[in-house]
């Protein structure tokens, strides 16, 4: 026995008469629509009968049917009376049902109707199952159909209410069921698949070059991070050969965070050079295993079709793209807790051009590396040359984790730390009359060591106190990135700020170079270098009174907002008359030189070349040990400094 609850006039109860269910007992709460439906089959279907009765008050006897059915009578009814209605419904669904009889719903699960059906029936300790049904990819009527999915919500009666709740979620005709343990989670998976499915639409209906659009796949069994996917579409005119409608580029592991995969400029010039109508840029994530780039493959493929560009064919083959034809190569060598950025890992990988690279990533960002060094083999560390990471050609490694392995201090990863050791030019650093003549820096943020490490060991008689907030940080240097203090590099730990203010009231002592290197972990400024505090005027004015007569302050500057960077560049110009600027070049990044006293800068940038020759050869005729040498172009850095 069968109720189908509130059958309207739908085709459900007719369809289901004609393929054999012929115990069915069809109410509705209007005469019109009763009257009509049994007019319609009296003839055809003689035994079907269709009944005026409140769907919240039924004469039927208690346990005396083994389903019923609802197609949107839940969906009408939760609206009314602030779902009273609804829940008298539902009570009503409960006491007719037998044990084992299952509460059949078609509903489109706008949150306050399910929430209010599964909490109504977990209540009562029935087992709750809800199936996504999805359109088969490709056809006529999934371009046609409503964006949101339509689901099916199935509640079965026990004997004995259970325990604990039985909570389900499916995805799609064979989809295996996902157990959740509270039904907050069952909403919220139903809540991403509708999102999905919203996102699925409009992707198979339309494209947008500037979208950006961006969607993470988790694990099955996990649920944590696997890949993210973001889809890039050519631009509207672009000449893209017919075959080329749809590809899949996977980014190298350890390769996430550059310029090229992680910005929208880079994705588009990316996608440019493919040459495809639209390119699902996918990148794996640190936590996870990855077999082989088959592997990869055949795990993305039945889910990719969903953000095929319209018009598609069914049948067409969709490349897998990537940079050498492998996955890269991760390896996470530590990881820990910092009390004041979270949690962290250090982690090896190999870059592009082939080399390998140590990277220190907090996992609150896992989009920004806030410390690299280039690793070499203990034995080879002097044949290394200066590489471009991002252009040149990649190469099989042999390095093995069992490898000896050094970091390489002669290179900079940070393309923003080689224009700030190429500032020292500025200074006269390296020329003849200045040979003796001693270099005190003062540096806020120590990172991995590399920039510290480099001036030490490179820069003629220089001594830099280095100045870091997170104990942790330090230790993380000193174990993983070969951080070696002495009596001309040392670390004071503590607040940046309290620093410079303790500095400026003792008195005494001055620096030819303070630079500030220090990340903002507030991530809803558009400035995520450095802090809002340390660009006020007060702390700008005590970094001017701490300089020597020739002192130069270098500040990293990462700054999203137009707006917000015009206010930094007019309170460094108020206390600094001097400043130049330097972008980096795929990157946001840019480096203020800047100067206390007056100087014609517009008539020293002519004269930089011979400075940069001079601090180049100091900085390779300084080497502490001779298996040592300085990966850096000082002329070519200083080629495009910007007067402000």
């Amino acid at each position: 026995m069968v109720l189908v609850v509130g059958c309207g006039n739908s085709e459900l109860s007719e369809q289901l008469y004609d393929v054999g269910y012929r115990h069915l007992t069809n109410i509705d709460i209007s005469e019109t629509v009763v009257t009509h439906m049994n007019q319609r089959n009296a003839e055809r279907r003689p035994g079907l009968i269709f009944h005026q009765v409140d769907a919240t008050q039924t004469p039927y006897e208690d346990a005396s049917y083994q389903a019923a059915l609802d197609k949107g009578t839940l969906d009408a009814m939760a609206s009314e009376e602030e779902g009273a209605l609804a829940r008298n419904m539902l009570t009503e669904v409960s006491r007719v049902l037998s044990v084992g009889g299952r509460y059949v719903c078609v509903t489109l699960a706008q949150e306050s109707v399910i929430k209010l059906a599964v909490e109504h029936f977990v209540q009562l300790g029935w087992a709750v199952r809800l199936h996504c049904l999805q359109e088969e990819r490709g056809s006529k009527e999934e371009e046609n159909s409503f964006a949101l999915p339509v689901f099916v919500l199935v509640c079965t009666k026990f004997r004995q209410p259970m325990p604990t709740p039985i909570l389900e979620l499916c995805i799609g005709d064979d989809g295996a069921p996902v157990r959740h343990t509270q039904v907050c989670k069952l909403l919220s998976a139903v809540r991403e698949h509708q999102a999905y499915s919203v996102l699925r639409k409009r992707l198979r209906t339309s494209t947008d070059p500037d979208s950006n659009l961006t969607l993470t796949l988790c694990h099955a069994k996990t649920g944590l991070p696997r890949y993210t996917l973001t889809v890039q579409d050519c631009p509207p005119g672009a000449k893209v050969p017919r075959p080329n409608q749809f590809a899949i580029f996977i980014v190298p592991r350890g390769s996430e965070t550059a310029w090229l995969y992680s910005s929208s400029e880079g994705r588009r010039q990316l996608a440019a050079s493919a040459n495809f109508r639209r390119l699902v840029i996918v990148a794996m994530h640190r936590i996870q295993e990855y077999t082989d780039m088959q592997a990869v493959q055949s795990e993305l493929s039945p889910v990719v079709m969903d953000l095929a560009p319209p018009g598609m064919p069914a049948n067409q083959q969709v490349p897998f793209l990537s940079v050498g034809g492998d996955l890269g190569w991760r390896e996470e060598v530590s990881r820990g807790v910092s009390q004041l950025s979270g949690e962290y890992c250090v982690e090896n990988v190999r870059g592009e051009d082939g080399e390998l690279y140590r990277r220190l990533v907090f996992l609150s960002n896992t989009a920004l590396v806030q410390s690299e060094s280039r690793l070499v083999s203990s034995n080879t560390a002097s044949s290394h040359k200066k590489k471009n990471k991002k252009k040149a050609k990649a190469t099989a490694v042999p390095v093995t984790s069992s490898a000896p392995l050094s970091v390489d201090s002669g290179f900079l990863c940070c393309a923003h730390h080689e224009v700030m050791v190429a500032g020292l030019a500025l200074l006269g650093v390296g020329v003849p009359q200045s040979k003796d003549v001693p270099v005190s820096v003062l540096l806020v943020g120590l990172g991995g060591g590399g920039l510290p490490q480099f001036l030490r060991d490179f820069v003629p008689n220089v001594t830099v106190e280095v100045v870091e907030l997170d104990p942790v940080v330090l230790e993380v240097a000193k174990e993983w990135f070969g951080f070696r203090p002495d009596d001309r590099l040392t670390v004071t730990l503590g607040d940046g700020l309290e620093r410079i203010c303790a500095l400026e009231s003792e008195g005494g002592r001055l620096f030819d170079v303070i630079m500030f290197d220090v990340d903002n972990k507030d991530s809803s400024v558009g400035m995520s270098c450095p802090p809002a505090a340390f660009v006020e005027i007060p702390i700008l004015q005590k970094v001017c009174n701490l300089l020597t007569p020739r002192g130069l302050f270098i500040l990293n500057l990462v700054c999203r907002d137009p707006e917000l960077r015009k206010s930094v560049l007019e309170r460094v110009s108020g206390v600094f008359p001097s400043v130049l600027s330097r972008k980096i070049a795929e990157e946001i990044n840019e480096v203020l030189l800047c100067s206390c006293g007056e100087k014609d800068v517009a008539h020293i940038l002519p004269t930089l070349s011979q400075a940069a020759k001079d601090l180049q050869s100091a900085l390779y005729s300084n080497r502490t040990a001779p298996d040592r040498r300085p990966h850096i172009d000082i002329a070519e850095l200083l080629k495009e400094l910007k007067v402000e």
